[in-house]
């Protein structure tokens, strides 16, 4: 099953300099469901792996509690959280951060080399 970009995400991609790498709609995302209704929103794509698209998403402060990530299908992410979509086709090793009149997208070598 492929996933092509959109063209928001193509953008995304061309203004960062990088090939779009879209998740698959059956590859999951971890996503930090119950904090979502916080700010800033953030984004990490680490290297994918066993059915993962690598990213995971939650909003305001990260925690590490082992159950704050939920495991959601890529298909999914337009329903839960679509203030995230336009940044999905960036590839392994790119955060975004989304706040009210602000937004920042990077590349962070080290979240690049986790897996």
């Amino acid at each position: 099953m492929s996933s092509e970009p959109t063209e928001e995400q193509l953008r995304v991609c061309r203004a960062h300099g990088v090939a779009p790498a879209p998740p698959l709609g059956h590859e999951k995302v971890g996503v930090a469901l119950d904090s979502l209704d916080q700010l800033p929103l953030n984004g990490v794509r680490v290297q994918p792996v066993a059915g993962t698209s690598g990213w995971y998403l939650w909003g305001g402060e990260y925690s590490e509690a082992a159950d704050f990530f939920d495991p959601l299908h890529h298909a999914h992410m337009a329903e839960r959280c679509p203030e995230a979509l336009p940044f999905l086709a960036l590839p392994p090793g790119w955060r975004f951060l989304v706040a009210p009149g602000h937004i920042d997208v990077w590349f962070d070598s080290v979240a690049q080399s986790v897996e």
